[in-house]
């Protein structure tokens, strides 16, 4: 894999002595390598990694009796209190009802005694009553990406046909937050800095989702995402988010919970972060592919296509094994990891560095700020202002 993987030494030259590596907590399982969609912002298809081309449709039945006993090997070696299954692809729900309910039991009866939280990451198409019922049966939470209103969604999120999908999600949104609203985890929403952010916030609003996750389109520095500037003074998907942001924040009333938000605040704060792409905390997710291949993020594969490969396999490797992995050691190693302009950056332990991904330019790897890093100090700075402000007058009212 091309680039440094392994981190930064400490002034003086003297290696650290690693930590103990952190085990995994969350498990992406990819139940099905295809989708009915054809997304172009899409990491999975459209970006440098096509590996998914080779794979199985499907994950065949012994890939997921060994992905789910691997699962409850680590689960229990670890003692973890509980862990998180993402049904993924592709589209999971082109694997079917049956190979679903079998897949969340197998992980379940292996995973016993550690209780295991299923989630299912979906376009939201096929979200109709047989698949309601089941995961309704099999407590199944489900996450429906949606880009926004009609016009901002249907920008991307086309059939191979042509013909947008906004249709048939929020007819499956409407199926879910009717019939089973204790299912719905929330949406993801791409941001398109032609798509207005306020329009495109209360257009998610509407469907009254206990959680809202805004995703920066996958870039990095050799292929930059779209619209941004080379020049750092000007930052597009700061002001997109800073309006978002000011929108949620000034609301009356509980605001929905935007988790960029949310946790960028928990930071500034003096906590950790739980995401993603905030803050030094370590990255505790392994991806199991259809053929029973053990990753890392498969979102790496928007910087080059071996990115997200450790050459480890269900079949033959506990996860363990890619506890040890010099680039699983880099995700973990939290400021450590971080490029010097990051650990010099008064707000790198808010920032983080950004998602891995971002970070990425052909020659050193991910040794880099992120390809963001301007959109970024932004919005942080931001937020930090608005919070100190508000923080401030609260101190003043007590006193």
């Amino acid at each position: 894999m091309p680039g440094s993987e392994d981190g930064h030494r400490p002034a003086g030259g003297t290696a650290a002595r690693p930590a103990p590596a952190v085990a995994f907590r969350q498990f992406v399982v990819k139940l099905h390598s295809r989708c009915d969609l054809a997304c172009d912002h899409c990491y999975v298809y459209t970006m440098a990694d096509q590996r998914w081309r080779s794979r199985p449709r499907s994950m065949p039945e012994r890939v997921l009796d060994q992905t789910a006993h691997r699962i409850g090997e680590h689960a229990r070696a670890h003692r973890l209190d509980r862990v998180d299954v993402i049904l993924h692809g592709g589209e999971p729900l082109l694997a079917g009802t049956a190979r679903i309910e079998r897949a969340v039991t197998e992980i379940r009866q292996a995973a016993a005694p550690v209780p295991v939280r299923v989630t299912a990451q979906t376009n939201g198409t096929r979200l109709d009553e047989p698949f309601l019922r089941l995961f309704d049966r099999l407590e199944i939470g489900v996450s429906v990406s949606l880009d926004g209103d009609r016009a901002a969604h249907d920008r991307h999120r086309r059939g191979p046909d042509g013909r947008g999908s906004h249709d048939r999600v929020t007819a499956g949104l409407r199926r879910l937050t009717t019939g089973y609203p204790r299912l719905f985890n929330g949406l993801l929403c791409t941001v398109d800095l032609r798509n207005d952010p306020v329009t495109t916030y209360r257009a998610l609003l509407a469907h009254r989702p206990p959680t809202v996750d805004f995703l920066l389109p996958h870039g990095t520095w050799s292929t930059p995402p779209p619209g941004r500037p080379p020049d750092p003074r000007q930052t597009p998907y700061a002001a997109w988010l800073i309006a978002v942001f000011d929108e949620w924040y000034h609301t009356p009333g509980p605001p929905v919970r935007v988790r960029l938000f949310d946790e960028i605040i928990q930071v500034l704060l003096g906590g950790t972060s739980r995401l993603a792409g905030v803050g030094t905390s370590p990255v505790a997710v392994a991806v199991v592919q259809t053929d029973g291949a053990i990753e890392l993020d498969d979102t790496l594969g928007a910087a080059h296509a071996d990115a997200a490969r450790t050459g480890l396999h269900v079949a033959r490797d506990p996860f363990d094994a890619a506890l040890d992995l010099p680039a699983v050691r880099a995700q973990q190693a939290g400021r450590d990891a971080l490029c010097a302009t990051c650990r010099a950056c008064e707000l790198g332990r808010v920032c983080g560095g950004g998602l891995r991904t971002h970070r990425y330019r052909a020659g050193n790897g991910f040794d880099n700020p992120s390809v963001y890093c301007a959109d970024l100090y932004a919005l942080i700075d931001h937020v930090r202002h608005t919070v100190r402000r508000d923080v401030a007058a609260l101190r003043a009212a007590s006193r």
